[in-house]
């Protein structure tokens, strides 16, 4: 007997076994997306529904950020329902529940408006789909939406037989969708089982289908959207940038007074600076400075600097509109003075300003690029200030903006406790090495900043014992009248790469780190070795006669 159940209960474990394993599941069932309008992201449910009127369909931001890989090119102002979309040619700026925007500076009208809903930003397809090139589709029937990012290729196929749409890669597992022969679906990779694909259904229905019931078809190439032919920032092929800032203060410049400079490609006048934080801009431009680089074939690319103040950077960087303010009077002062490109130059500001001014570069290049203008920031090597260094996203800077100029001073700065090289041959390279390996900004967009300066050093003894240290820069012309005049002999230091001379004066010990022919020649040779654009030298009027041919020649020179 016992023999007996046993053998019936082995008989039933086969069978189950064999109906488990052979026989399919007939029983439907429909999905749960948990959303009336489901969203289908290249092949993956997303966390969020579209909103469908008619043939209207607006697609949540936060899928569009998180699942659609847009997260960097859409920016939303809650406060003012400000929302800009950038691409690398294009910035279009709405503001939800308006049919009017602007697409970089010119009108551009929209068929349905942004919205908000339950706290969620809803944007409209047609300008996704013209900035982006996003495919977006709704499944007949089931009102699921389909989004498909430019660039993306799918594989498509077509039911060999009767087929059906299943929850899992099994035979088990409930039926979605039964789909007759010939009946197209879309291919997203293969399932956890070898022999099934994760397939779409025309419906938009996601699901599972074994790979012997389909065949495959073509390939479905969703097209990037049509743009302009990339912005060539730099025309002069062959020839490396050699750039000169020239400080403007009070007085404009005396262009009779400023010489040959030989070799110098670029020159780039301080004349526009942030005044207030709705984006106002004062202007120092000079007509006769333009007429002057344009005769001797030399680029203008005019400074914009934030004047270093903190409060009005946070202020003007905040808003779209106060964004797009200044952009607007960068434009307008690039056409009036005929500019070929724009330096931006903000410092000390605050480490929480750091996303803002990312997104003021991306609102601000296209727009330039559109006038043909180059756009460059400086930015300070790496180090651990707040105001100086950390707010610097240079990875992010460095995919947007055209050139980078690394300013590779102060390396000891005017109040240090310690005297020292203004930018050691070792403390320089290793700030760009930093720059190129750990922000992968690529060594075709960064140019050297060099100082055409240096600091007299005085380390006096005090009553007390201790050493105060104070410093005072110089010119190189300064410093070179200053060695003759006290019949100086200056000996090589090894170890900073510089010319380095010392003296006594009034019982002080005096101490200076050269920036000649010497230490200039070395770091143009980090240019070629590296394969950077070019240098940059702060500032023009620093300079000595001799400078400007050795800049020339070491940057000419052949390997």
């Amino acid at each position: 007997m016992l023999l007996r159940l046993c053998f019936f209960f082995l008989l039933g474990v086969v069978l189950f076994g064999v109906y488990w394993l052979f026989i399919p599941n007939t029983k439907m069932e429909k999905p749960e997306y948990g959303q009336e309008h489901p969203i289908i992201v290249a092949g993956k449910i997303a966390k969020g529904g579209a909103i469908i009127e008619g043939e209207s369909i607006k697609l949540p931001l936060s899928v569009l950020k998180d699942s659609a890989g847009l997260g960097n090119d859409i920016w939303y102002e809650e406060a003012t329902g400000s929302i800009v979309l950038t691409n690398a040619h294009q910035v279009l700026r709405l503001k939800t529940d308006l049919l009017t925007a602007t697409l970089n500076s010119k009108p551009y009208e929209l068929r349905e408006a942004a919205e908000v809903q339950d706290g969620e930003v809803y944007l409209p397809v047609t300008p996704l789909a013209e900035l982006y090139g996003l495919q977006v589709d709704v499944g007949e029937g089931t009102g699921i939406v389909t989004v498909i990012p430019a660039g993306k290729s799918v594989q498509r196929a077509k039911t060999a037989t009767d087929a059906a749409l299943r929850s899992s890669p099994t035979i088990r597992a409930t039926i979605y969708e039964k789909l007759p022969v010939d009946a197209e679906v879309r291919i997203w990779g293969d399932a956890d089982n070898p022999e099934w694909y994760s397939v779409q259904a025309q419906s938009g229905t996601t699901g599972y289908m074994p790979k012997s019931k389909l065949a495959l078809t073509d390939i479905e190439q969703v097209k990037q959207p049509s743009s302009e032919s990339p912005f060539i920032a730099w025309k002069v092929m062959g020839r490396k940038i050699n750039l000169t800032w020239e400080g403007v203060y009070a007085k404009k410049t005396d262009v009779s007074a400023i010489g040959a400079l030989n070799g110098v490609n670029v020159v780039s006048p301080t004349w526009f600076e942030l005044i207030d934080g709705s984006g106002k801009i004062r202007s120092k431009a000079d007509k006769a400075y333009v007429d002057w680089a344009a005769k001797r074939q030399t680029q203008v690319w005019a400074l914009f600097s934030n004047g270093f103040e903190p409060q009005r950077t946070t202020q003007a960087l905040a808003t779209a509109q106060s964004r797009f303010n200044m952009i607007q009077q960068l434009v307008a002062y690039a056409q009036i003075y005929r500019l070929q490109g724009i330096n931006i130059d903000f410092e000390n500001v605050e480490t929480s300003d750091k996303d803002n001014l990312v997104q003021f570069v991306r609102e601000l290049t296209p727009i330039l690029h559109e006038q043909g203008l180059v756009v460059s920031i400086d930015v300070t090597p790496k180090s651990n200030s707040e105001m100086w260094s950390a707010f610097l996203d240079r990875p992010a800077l460095g995919e947007i903006v055209d050139f980078m100029m690394l300013m590779a001073y102060d390396e000891h700065w005017a109040s240090s406790p310690k005297a020292g090289s203004v930018a050691s041959l070792p403390w320089t390279e290793n700030s760009l090495l930093r720059i190129l390996e750990e922000d992968q900004v690529p060594p075709a967009k960064l140019i050297l900043g060099m100082p055409l300066y240096a600091r007299v050093w005085t380390e006096a003894k005090q009553a007390d014992g201790m050493t105060k240290v104070s410093s005072k820069a110089l010119g190189m012309q300064a410093v070179d009248k200053l060695i003759v005049e006290r019949k100086l002999k200056p000996v090589f230091d090894a170890q900073t790469g510089q010319n380095y001379v010392e003296y006594v004066e009034d019982g002080a010990r005096k101490r200076i780190w050269i920036e000649d022919e010497v230490s200039i020649a070395s770091r143009v040779e980090l240019v070629r070795k590296y394969g950077l654009a070019g240098v940059a030298t702060w500032q023009r009027s620093f300079q000595n006669n001799q400078i400007w041919g050795v800049i020339d020649q070491a940057l000419q020179q052949k390997p």
